[in-house]
């Protein structure tokens, strides 16, 4: 997602963060950020997990039903 950035930018990026928010708030500020991504990512991966979970139902249901050929 940020491989395109670079240094440069990246410190752009803190440096007018700095100036929006200020150093009291910045930690903050990172603290709710990554609490944010974290939720995220808790979140994504119970739908993954979900989906999951579905198509191995739906393989057991279909297994009975295929024929065996090898009589």
């Amino acid at each position: 997602m940020f491989s395109n950035i670079g240094v440069p930018g990246l410190i752009l990026i803190l440096i007018v963060a700095l100036v929006v928010f200020g150093p009291n708030k910045l930690p903050e500020v990172g603290r709710a950020f990554g609490r944010s991504i974290r939720e995220f990512k808790k979140a994504t991966e119970g739908i993954a997990d979900d989906i999951r979970e579905e198509i191995k139902e739906d393989i057991k249901e279909s297994k009975p039903d295929t024929i065996n050929l090898k009589k």
